[in-house]
């Protein structure tokens, strides 16, 4: 027999992560970055540290740029508010 027993809770993967959280993570990265540099520019492989986790704020900046048609208005007015250049 295999002598298989149910995972603990520390053995569990994690819960996927929602779009919405997602969303709330990178938010939170290029907040941090605005208030650092006074802006939302950044290269598009720049990367920025929250709380100990990289998020790819380029990538998420670039993203939001090509799909703006697709985001909702208070997504777009969360990146209008940091002065997002579209």
């Amino acid at each position: 027999m295999l002598h298989l027993t149910p995972a603990s809770p520390n053995e569990r993967p994690p819960a996927p992560r929602t779009q919405a959280d997602k969303w709330a993570a990178n938010i939170r990265a290029a907040r941090q970055f605005h208030t650092r540099e006074g802006h939302l520019q950044p290269s598009r492989k720049a990367v920025e540290v929250v709380d100990g986790v990289e998020y790819k704020l380029g990538l998420f900046v670039d993203n939001a740029r090509r799909r703006a048609d697709k985001l909702s208005d208070e997504r777009r007015q969360e990146l209008n508010q940091l002065g997002m250049r579209w």
